[in-house]
C-alpha cells in the first residue's frame, strides 16, 4: 500500500480508502468485517462510512471491526443527511450537528472522528453556523480534521474563507465524485484544491459499478448490485444509466483491454494517476472485489493511455467554450 498527505496537513491516508456504505445492506456484517479487516491487514488505514449509511448500521459494522485497531486507522464519517423524523434531525445547524456526533461515536464506539465530512451543502444554515460548531468539536478533542463533500467550487472557496477571517477549523479535505466518465471537478473544483492546499478523497470511482463493464444496458440492472438496492438503487440509476455513459464504458473497456488491463483496475489506476487526488474511495462487496482495487494501486498508465481516455471524455462531454479563461 501506498500513502498520501492529505492537503497541506501532516495526515497521511492510504491511497485506496475503504467505503463501508453498502455493509449492513447489499453486504451482510460477516462479511463486511471480513472484508475490513482484510483491507486493514493490507495496508488500508482509511475507512470512510456515514451517520445515513443503511439507518447507522454501517458506522455499528465498522465499530465493531475497529476493535483493537482503533488508533492505527484514519476514520471518516459524515453529517448532514436525515437521519429521523424531526424538522432538526438533518442539515448542518449546531443543533444537528452536536446530535449527530455523539450518536456517531456511540454507535462506531470511539471518543474522536479522524475526518468529519459535512456530507453536502445544507442551504438554510448559514457556513458560518456550520463552521462554528465544528470548530467547538475539534477543540473538545471530538474531531481531528473537518472535511465536506459534495461542495461546489464556490462554496468550499467560500468556507475556506470564513475560516480564515473568523480563524476557525478549516475543511481540510473535499470528497467529490470523480471517475472516468464524471470529470467536471478537473475545471474549477481541483485546481482551487491545489491552490489552497485541501485534500481530495474522491468517491464512485467506478460509476456505482458501471465502469466494471458488467451491465448490460437492455436489462433491468442485476440483483445485489448498486442499481437494484432499495435504499439508492434509484439515485444510482438516474446518476448513470445513461446511454452515452454505456457507450463510454464500451470504448473504455476496448482502451483497457487493449493495454492488457481489466476496466476496474484501468479505472482506479487513472485516478491515482492524478497527483492532485489523495485517495480513491473504493466500497467492495467481496475479498476478491478488495484484492482487484488494492491492485490498482501498482497499475501505471502510460501517456498513450491517458490521452485515450481523455478522447472519450471529449466525446462524452465535449467542450464548446468555456466562460474562464
Amino acid at each position: 500500500m501506498k500513502y498520501r498527505r492529505m492537503g497541506r496537513t501532516g495526515l497521511k491516508v492510504s491511497e485506496i480508502c475503504l467505503g463501508t456504505m453498502i455493509y449492513g445492506d447489499q453486504v451482510e456484517e460477516a462479511r463486511s468485517l471480513k472484508i475490513i479487516r482484510k483491507a486493514l491487514d493490507s495496508g488500508v488505514n482509511f475507512l470512510d462510512t456515514a451517520d445515513m449509511y443503511v439507518e447507522g448500521k454501517s458506522e455499528e459494522i465498522v465499530g465493531k471491526a475497529l476493535k483493537g485497531h482503533r488508533d492505527s486507522v484514519v476514520l471518516a464519517t459524515k453529517v448532514a443527511n436525515r437521519t429521523g423524523p424531526g424538522p432538526n434531525d438533518v442539515g448542518l445547524s449546531r443543533k444537528h450537528i452536536m446530535k449527530a456526533i455523539e450518536d456517531s461515536l456511540q454507535r462506531l464506539k470511539t471518543d474522536y472522528i479522524d475526518i468529519y465530512y459535512v456530507h453536502l451543502p445544507d442551504y438554510e444554515t448559514p457556513i458560518e453556523e456550520s463552521l462554528h460548531a465544528l470548530d467547538d468539536l475539534v477543540h473538545q478533542g471530538k474531531v481531528r480534521y473537518i472535511a465536506c463533500s459534495n461542495f461546489r467550487a464556490w462554496q468550499l472557496c467560500k468556507a475556506l474563507w470564513v475560516s480564515d477571517i473568523q480563524n476557525l477549523a478549516r475543511f481540510d479535505c473535499i470528497q467529490p465524485p470523480y471517475n472516468l466518465i464524471t470529470r467536471d471537478i478537473e475545471y474549477e473544483l481541483l485546481p482551487l484544491c491545489v491552490g489552497e492546499g485541501v485534500g481530495v478523497c474522491v468517491y464512485n470511482p467506478l460509476s456505482g459499478g458501471l465502469l466494471t463493464g458488467k451491465h448490460d444496458p437492455k436489462k433491468s440492472p442485476e440483483k445485489g448490485t448498486r442499481f437494484s438496492l432499495k435504499s439508492i438503487g434509484k439515485m444510482y440509476y438516474e446518476r448513470y444509466w445513461l446511454e452515452a455513459n454505456f457507450e463510454a464504458v464500451n470504448r473504455l473497456k476496448t482502451i483497457a483491454r487493449e493495454f492488457g488491463k481489466s476496466l476496474p483496475q484501468f479505472a482506479i489506476a487513472w485516478i491515482l494517476n492524478n497527483e492532485t487526488v489523495t485517495s480513491v474511495n473504493c466500497g467492495c462487496s467481496s475479498l476478491k472485489q478488495l484484492e482487484q482495487n488494492l491492485g490498482a494501486v501498482e497499475v501505471k498508465l502510460s501517456g498513450e493511455e491517458l490521452a485515450a481516455c481523455d478522447e472519450v471524455w471529449k466525446q462524452l462531454r465535449p467542450l464548446r467554450f468555456f466562460y474562464g479563461r
